[in-house]
């Protein structure tokens, strides 16, 4: 109702104006663009960039173009910044908005608010627990436990093991280390000799794996959990000497570089030198697709246009271990589709970059949208 009173107002004042024929006209216009906005908090992580990135893709492509106008608002780590901003948005009419809740909990009141006053509320990755917005997600939980679970198994259930956990507060990292924790518990052979906070960033694992090597080696470590951060734990290992042979187990996240890793030494991959190269490394690479954003924002339209959709939308859980590991040498759809789940650095420079990009539930978005924010033709 919201909206189309705002249609209605804009369409009668044109009357008063033009006449009727401005009348049709004004009321199509008016009609053809949802205004929604994207609501990012922490941004200072590869994955947040490449959802984004699909996101903005999936408002260009051509089945959205004309539906859509988004607006994009960063908040970052803070939680009441990210209220007012959301305030702001209801405020300029926001038909929807797309949010990635930097808690599960904080939001809860201007989300009902905004829900209150018709604004549609879709959180993508983490997920807000006010009823009456929308989630769509991995089960993080099962992230946590399965990783855990399989470094629990590739250490014959004992040995030293160091911890890195994502973003705090958020409900993606609270629930993955506290399933991860629970499977580490229930084996007392496995000792966490370290844990520090990774905010999913390369280059914050790399600032603090340094200061726990400080303190002790790479020989005193035999397996690491971290939620980001694999790649750049070989690559630190192969600059203290370690050969590709001796790289110890990691659990993590799905980002190119350690995928590319996992490839058994020799493979022939373009592009391919220092640590981005095969290493035959010894992986479990997880990830919560950065897609979620572009599904969030097609189905938050859907609703906008009448139709039925569910409050929860849990998105398959992406594994991808050394006997799975399936390399994409051009990134098309038809690659993706049969299996590859990792690409060559010859067209992803970047090893942080994310490589769980593909559903059939968003055709509309592939390996452009993720790289450079352009949606598929």
């Amino acid at each position: 109702m919201k909206r189309a009173s705002r249609i209605i107002g804009t369409a009668a004042a044109a009357a008063l104006l033009f006449g009727g024929a401005a009348l049709t006209g004004m009321a199509a216009q008016a009609q053809e663009k949802y205004k929604i906005f994207l609501s990012m908090s922490y941004i200072g992580n590869d994955w947040q960039a490449e959802a984004a990135n699909m996101v903005k893709a999936m408002a260009a492509h051509k089945s959205m173009a004309d539906k859509v106008d988004l607006q994009v608002q960063v908040a970052g780590p803070n939680a009441q910044r990210q209220i007012q901003q959301i305030n702001a948005m209801v405020q300029q009419g926001a038909d929807a908005i797309v949010v990635f809740p930097i808690s599960p909990t904080a939001l809860n009141q201007v989300v009902k608010n905004a829900c209150d006053k018709g604004v549609l509320i879709f959180a993508y990755d983490a997920e807000i627990t006010e009823e009456c917005a929308y989630n769509i997600h991995i089960d993080q939980e099962e992230a946590g436990r399965v990783t855990a679970e399989w470094l629990v198994e590739k250490l014959d259930g004992k040995g030293n093991i160091v911890v890195l956990t994502g973003v705090p507060g958020t409900s993606v990292d609270t629930q993955r280390t506290a399933a991860a924790m629970e499977v580490f518990a229930e084996n007392p052979d496995i000792n966490i000799v370290a844990e520090a906070v990774g905010m999913w960033s390369q280059a914050v694992t790399r600032t603090e794996l340094s200061k726990i090597l400080a303190t002790q080696s790479w020989d005193d470590i035999d397996g690491l959990w971290m939620q980001v951060g694999c790649y750049t734990a070989n690559a630190m290992q192969l600059e203290a000497g370690k050969t590709p042979e001796e790289l110890i187990p990691c659990a993590g996240e799905g980002a190119n570089g350690g995928r590319i890793q996992m490839l058994p030494v020799g493979t022939e991959v373009e592009g391919a030198s220092g640590p981005y190269a095969p290493l035959g490394a010894p992986r479990i690479s997880y990830a919560s697709p950065p897609y979620s954003g572009g599904l969030a924002l097609k189905l938050a339209v859907e609703k906008l246009e009448g139709k039925d959709v569910p409050k929860l939308t849990v998105l398959p859980l992406p594994l991808v271990t050394n006997e799975t590991i399936q390399l994409c040498k051009e990134g098309t759809w038809d690659e993706m589709k049969a299996g590859c789940n990792a690409f060559s650095p010859a067209i992803v420079a970047n090893p942080g970059w994310f490589a769980s990009i593909f559903s059939e539930a968003t055709p509309e978005i592939g390996f452009n949208a993720a790289l450079v924010g352009q949606p598929e033709l």
